[in-house]
């Protein structure tokens, strides 16, 4: 027996073409019919990520995906901040234009909109039905079913060559039957002649069934149908940033340090130089040069140098940590203060950073994997329509023997069927849903959050921006001695007023610029403390250790104050006056104001609250105390966030996540339900699935309130558009439907869609 182990390889796959879950569907199961292939499609990305043993060429992939019916390339190592990256991502939402140039879905609905009003109105109100009204009607709908339809049609097209049918193909159908049979009768039929009238009647009338033509039907649905995926489109397009917004962090050039032969008499030496690069030109070993307000290019060792780097957006510490030489430093951290020299140790794919953006991608393919209500129930609720139509065809040859009335009946039924509602019932009440979410300052990204909403039993909050504010400010301070708090605040404030450091100022902030006194003699230890006269006092401010090697004797008092500080999880500083300590100020990253009443309203909405935090467990302890909340998870890097969501969806819970960092972001894509704070960083409010745009954290309850009744919503839409055509079917296949008045109806089908989602407009937010 062979027991060596085999080692898959992977390969990621640019795919051209899909529209909707049934593509992705059908992409993977096409891929994975190769032996050992297996396969994950993000809709979001358009891409593919596939594992394949060695034996199997990567074009037998791509060959793999041409069959079933899209393109597919091979994807490039990826290069943040080359000029490749800068440029926009080209969308393939309309995957008709590839054939036909830069048309968009929004161009296309625009002009087939403006040549379908016409052809509607005049079939509808039959005072205006001029002489030969009829044929200008089939001069404007022409463009419309065939140009305005084209991404539909193609869509049918690719589906049938593969034997899977989708709502496109009944879309394709229905408008093709409703032209085809207007050209036939307008041509060999009555409807031709001048003078030709269109009356409404219930039922089919006595006249000639050659004299109806139903031109209005097959341009209005066209239009109809282009809004509901001009709209759809949209809210999926916002998913697709997440990756970019991850990489957009890092540098897009670097300060490199090169070595240069430089002539000094008779011998020769070497002098260092700064060549600014491009960061896609950065190698591994080279030393680089980072200063004060730069983002660090990549990820690197301190060389020399020392300096205050704020990595909140990638550890969730929520206080700027120092480095020295000997450091390990991440790309797309910050510096604050000081200058350093990194020597890069990866570059690229291996960073951290890209690294991140990978755990983005792998959580969104798994959620991107959810079915949409209407695929499911168009997958079984197609096919039937189309037996039906034969059906009726056929009953109707065979019983009645009247090729007109046969068409007639089939043509009805296939025109009621058109889905338009089912078509419409989701992306209309997505777009009154997320524009009053965004009165309210909530934006939802598309049908998958509202799904996720529904059945949410668990809520993790991030703690630094989330249930904070992320910013340090002054708690209090200890004095010893004769000494008073505002005093010791005021050299401290004053002191601190001259240094850049973030510690430095959350002091002086402290202290309005005009209470503060002038400081002389000023002097800073970078990353320790900071020295000067005031008022002919000399004061430090800064660690112990800074202010003992200035021999300054602490006492038990100021022990005391700083093991309390470090025990409840707070920065603390010593400020000395004339070399004797005169007391303690403590900082911390303060709870937002609106924090205890959201996690109130959780609860009340059956949530149950878990702080998810990198901050050290005392920090994360004394927050949830005051908050009471009783779950904390604390010291977690990024990537043990998302196997925290992991885990708690192991144990069956649905999961909701609170984020505002680039180390929230995959945790808010593995989750259920994301949800990013708009203060926060691009990546995570695009790896989320609903973003707050209003400072708070209320608006994540309110948030899921909307969610769940927007779902709601889209359920009664699908459901009453469903049993509309159960209930019409029938009378349509039994001859008790003008084709006409079947148009008319489908058109009002969609109109009650849309006043049912209106109804989302009076939302409120919860009373508090």
């Amino acid at each position: 027996m062979d027991t060596t182990k085999r080692t898959d390889e992977t390969a990621t796959l640019l795919i051209e073409g899909m529209t909707c879950a049934s593509c992705v569907a059908r992409v993977e199961k096409r891929l994975e019919r190769i032996e050992g292939v297996s396969a994950q499609v993000n809709l979001a990305t358009e891409k593919a990520r596939v594992s394949f043993p060695p034996s199997v060429p990567v074009d037998d992939l791509v060959a793999a995906v041409g069959r079933a019916g899209y393109t597919a390339t091979v994807e490039s190592p990826p290069a943040p901040h080359t000029e490749k990256a800068d440029k926009p991502e080209h969308s393939h939402m309309d995957h008709g234009d590839g054939a036909v140039g830069a048309t968009t879905l929004q161009s296309r609905l625009v002009v087939s909109a403006v040549l379908a009003v016409p052809v509607v109105v005049l079939a509808m109100v039959p005072a205006w039905q001029f002489t030969n009204w009829q044929w200008l009607s089939l001069v404007l709908a022409t463009p419309v079913v065939f140009w305005g339809g084209y991404p539909f049609h193609r869509s049918t097209a690719v589906t049938l060559r593969h034997g899977s049918v989708t709502m496109d193909t009944l879309i394709t159908l229905g408008t093709f039957a409703a032209y085809f049979w207007s050209v036939w009768a307008l041509f060999f039929g009555m409807a031709g002649m001048p003078g030709m009238r269109h009356e409404f009647s219930l039922l089919p009338t006595g006249d000639d069934p050659s004299s109806i033509i139903y031109l209005e039907v097959a341009a209005g649905v066209t239009v109809l149908l282009l809004l509901g995926r001009v709209i759809e489109n949209r809210s999926k397009r916002a998913a697709g940033e997440a990756l970019r917004a991850l990489l957009e962090l890092g540098a897009r050039d670097v300060t490199v340090l090169r070595e240069r032969p430089r002539a000094t008499g008779d011998l020769l030496a070497t002098a260092r130089e700064e060549v600014l690069l491009p960061i896609g030109d950065l190698a591994v070993g080279d030393v680089f040069v980072v200063r004060p307000g730069e983002t660090i290019a990549t990820d690197g060792i301190v060389v020399d140098g020392g300096a205050s780097v704020d990595a909140s957006m990638i550890t969730g510490e929520s206080v700027p940590v120092d480095v020295v030489s000997g450091d390990a430093v991440t790309g797309g951290t910050i510096v604050s203060g000081g200058r350093l020299f990194v020597r890069a140790s990866a570059v690229g794919a291996d960073t951290r950073l890209s690294h991140m953006a990978r755990l983005v991608e792998d959580a969104q393919t798994e959620k991107g994997r959810i079915q949409r209500l209407a695929d499911r129930i168009s997958a079984v609720f197609v096919p039937i329509v189309i037996v039906l139509a034969i059906l009726t065809l056929v009953a109707w040859l065979v019983l009645d023997g009247s090729a007109a009335a046969a068409f007639t009946a089939a043509v009805a039924v296939v025109i009621i069927a058109c889905p338009c509602a089912l078509g419409l019932a989701t992306p209309v009440a997505l777009l009154v849903g997320t524009g009053r979410g965004a009165r309210l300052g909530i934006l939802i990204t598309g049908p998958d959050a509202l799904e996720a909403a529904k059945g949410i039993d668990t809520i993790v909050l991030d703690k630094t921006g989330t249930i904070t504010t992320g910013h340090l400010s002054v708690s209090s301070v200890v004095t010893v001695g004769p000494a008073e708090r505002d005093e010791v605040l005021r050299y401290a404030a004053s002191l601190e007023a001259a240094s850049e450091h973030p510690i430095a100022r959350a002091i002086a902030v402290a202290v309005p610029a005009e209470q503060r006194s002038d400081v002389v003699d000023f002097r800073s230890s970078d990353g320790l403390g900071v020295q000067g006269s005031i008022d002919g006092v000399a004061v430090a401010v800064g660690r112990a250790t800074f202010l003992s090697s200035l021999g300054v004797e602490l006492g038990s008092e100021i022990e005391t104050a700083l093991a309390d500080a470090g025990r409840a999880g707070r920065t603390a500083v010593v400020v000395a006056a004339d070399g004797r300590a005169a007391g303690v100020v403590e900082l911390a990253d303060t709870v937002r104001a609106d924090t205890a009443e959201a996690i109130a309203s959780f609860r009340r909405m059956g949530l149950e609250p878990v702080m998810l935090t990198g901050d050290a467990e005392a920090v994360a302890r004394r927050v949830a105390d005051e908050l009471g909340v009783r779950r904390v998870v604390a010291d977690v890097v990024p990537e043990g966030k998302v196997e925290e969501i992991r885990r708690l969806q192991a144990s069956g819970r649905t999961v909701a996540m609170v984020g505002d960092g680039v180390n929230d972001a995959a945790a808010l894509a593995a989750a259920d339900l994301g949800i990013a704070m708009g203060g926060g960083t691009d990546a995570a409010m695009h790896a989320a699935d609903i973003t707050l745009v209003r400072e708070g954290l209320t608006g994540a309850a309110d948030a899921v309130a909307l969610s769940r009744r927007t779902l709601g919503i889209i359920r009664g839409n699908l459901f009453w558009a469903f049993a509309y055509n159960v209930a019409a079917i029938p009378l349509a296949a039994f001859g008790l439907l003008n084709p006409m008045i079947a148009g008319a109806a489908m058109a009002f089908s969609s109109v009650f869609v849309v006043l049912n989602s209106l109804r989302l407009r009076g939302f409120t937010p919860q009373q508090r």
